[in-house]
């Protein structure tokens, strides 16, 4: 009896490192939205359908993706924005590939210790007040992308978002939580009152849920950009606007500053994958160096035999995660300001190779931070991400950001767009690393005119020169972890795109050194198993809302999904 007990624990153990097969493990249940012609997968209902009705009067993905944008920055603005920043990957159909980043930029007043006080970090200074907001960069991001690729005329992309904001649409819960938050801080600091006239009733008052909106100051800007482009946002009333209000309240950004912001067209970075194509955002974003690097690890492991979230598969994410951020926190910064980042080695099949060899099949390695090198600065997990595909099948993956959830929380007063707090992704003090999540490394410190760190992970998978998927996620840090899992479960497991997106994901960054994982979507059994690997575990909710696309070349299809974990999100095509 003593024997059988044993081996049933020895089989219970193995099972859980290894799962069989099985029929229990599929989800069928979980379909995508099929479409023939275009479709656009957003976090917000009302914007996904605005980029579908770009793409009904023939508008390619580009537009679409412009639309989506701009409609967001009225819909959802806990990340949707026109006062943030981010990034889009662009695979057309012609085989053309490129990117652009429209990351914020620290203005011209910023300076390395500006985070401290007496010596002393200051968090307030670093991520709540105007001191935390960059140089705003998605109009020009929008801007760029649809002088070089865009069809429709510009004004006819930002006019849905006018509608939206001048004729209003109903109060969702989602806004409810924050309206209260704002009720409450108007009372303790005065620089909430432009917040407080943007989102309560007549100034003072809650909206009920399905209650219409109006939000009258934020369509006269965006009428602006609709009328003048990208000047109607960085010079004239709107940058006037913006000084004032930095000037009146300890912030910093001047007209001037608004004036000279430029996002910029990048080489989109480029790895590959069992015979597929990985394209991501190239520095200042971590993304693409991360995810890739990851990948040509992964790559030389039979994942599909390991079985799907299972013990030993999450172990060998776990490893290839923790050097990937080890990279990140030692090498990766905007490229403007450090000329010799080694991206190309970084991403290299070589690298990854050295990497692959560290690895111990039976045993969690360490992370030491006396060898490097992976305090993370704050990322906040408020961001926001869509796909779109067109009807001939050209390709944008988008995520943009306030960094927190309605960033510093701060509107604008005459404009009615909240600002970002991105500053608070520089590195808060020079040379100074610690186990609580600062890091002093020199790539990320805080320079005049300097793009700031970030982990949004747009991505765009192809085949034969065709792209096939784009996916991407909100959640700071796990954004590139997401990301990654959703295109294992893909490429990998055999998943379709909504079973992919639904499973159950991990996180582990390299320091803290534990992995966060999604209780409700793991079993116990192994969890223990994978504790019994040496990894400390920290259960928690959910992690991240990708929101993806497939193509299917042969069926003439498309397939896209909305992940659950976002209350508001949708796929519409047609």
């Amino acid at each position: 009896m003593r024997r059988s007990l044993r081996s049933v624990s020895v089989f219970v153990l193995l099972l859980a490192l290894f799962p069989l097969p099985s029929c229990a493990q599929e989800t069928n249940e979980l379909k995508p939205v099929a479409a023939k012609g275009g479709i656009v997968v957003s976090a917000q209902y009302l914007a996904s359908e605005v980029g579908r009705d770009i793409l009904q009067k023939g508008g390619n993905a580009v537009d679409a993706a412009i639309a989506t944008a701009f409609a967001l920055a009225v819909v959802h603005p806990a990340a949707g924005n026109i006062g943030g920043g981010g990034f889009l990957v662009y695979h057309g159909v012609d085989g053309e590939v490129t990117a652009f980043n429209f990351r914020e930029k620290a203005p011209a007043a910023a300076t390395a210790d500006m985070f401290l006080t007496n010596g002393e970090i200051d968090e307030d200074k670093h991520h709540t007040a105007l001191t935390s907001t960059g140089v705003p960069g998605t109009v020009s991001g929008m801007a760029l992308a649809h002088k070089r690729l865009g069809s429709l005329p510009w004004a006819d992309l930002v006019e849905p978002a006018v509608r939206l904001a001048e004729d209003g649409f109903p109060f969702t819960s989602d806004l409810s939580g924050f309206e209260s938050r704002i009720s409450k801080r108007v009372a303790e600091n005065p620089i909430y009152a432009s917040t407080a006239r943007a989102f309560l009733k007549n100034g003072t008052d809650l909206h009920e849920t399905g209650e219409l909106w109006v939000q009258k100051d934020l369509a006269e800007s965006l009428k602006r950009i609709r009328d003048m482009g990208a000047d109607g946002f960085y010079k004239g009333e709107t940058a006037r606007l913006m000084e004032e209000f930095m000037a009146a309240n300890g912030g910093l950004i001047t007209e001037q500053d608004m004036a000279d912001y430029q996002a910029e067209e990048l080489p989109a970075i480029k790895g590959t994958y069992r015979g597929y194509d990985i394209y991501s955002m190239p520095p200042p974003s971590s993304g693409g160096v991360g995810i890739i690097t990851m990948l040509n690890i992964l790559e030389k492991y039979d994942l599909k035999t390991m079985g799907h979230n299972s013990a030993q598969y999450l172990h060998v994410l776990t490893e290839s995660m923790r050097r990937a951020f080890a990279d990140r926190a030692q090498f990766v910064g905007d490229p403007n300001f450090n000329p010799d980042m080694p991206v190309d080695w970084l991403i290299s099949k070589e690298h990854a190779n050295d990497l692959y060899t560290s690895i111990d099949l039976a045993k969690a390695s360490p992370s030491d931070s006396s060898t490097f090198n992976g305090i993370m600065p704050y990322e906040s997990d408020e961001t926001t991400h869509f796909s779109v595909v067109d009807a001939a099948g050209n390709t944008v993956s988008l995520t943009y950001t306030l960094e927190n959830s309605y960033g510093n929380g701060i509107v604008v007063e005459g404009a009615g767009f909240l600002l970002n707090n991105e500053m608070g992704d520089f590195n808060p003090k020079p040379g100074y690393t610690d186990r609580e999540g600062n890091i002093g490394t020199p790539p990320n410190i805080t320079a005049p005119g300097k793009r700031m760190l970030s982990s949004m992970t747009p991505v765009i998978v192809a085949q034969n020169g065709r792209p096939v998927m784009a996916i991407g996620s909100p959640g700071g840090r796990t954004i590139i972890n997401t990301s990654l899992q959703v295109v294992l479960n893909m490429l990998d497991h055999g998943m379709n795109m909504a079973e992919a997106i639904e499973a159950g994901r991990i996180h582990h960054q390299w320091l803290p050194d534990r992995t966060s994982y999604e209780e409700p979507r793991f079993g116990p059994d192994v969890i223990e198993a994978y504790k019994g690997l040496g990894h400390e575990v920290a259960p928690k909710g959910g992690q991240g809302s990708a929101m993806g696309i497939w193509i299917d070349w042969t069926a003439g299809v498309k397939y896209g999904a909305s992940d659950s974990r976002s209350s508001e999100g949708s796929a519409a095509g047609y």
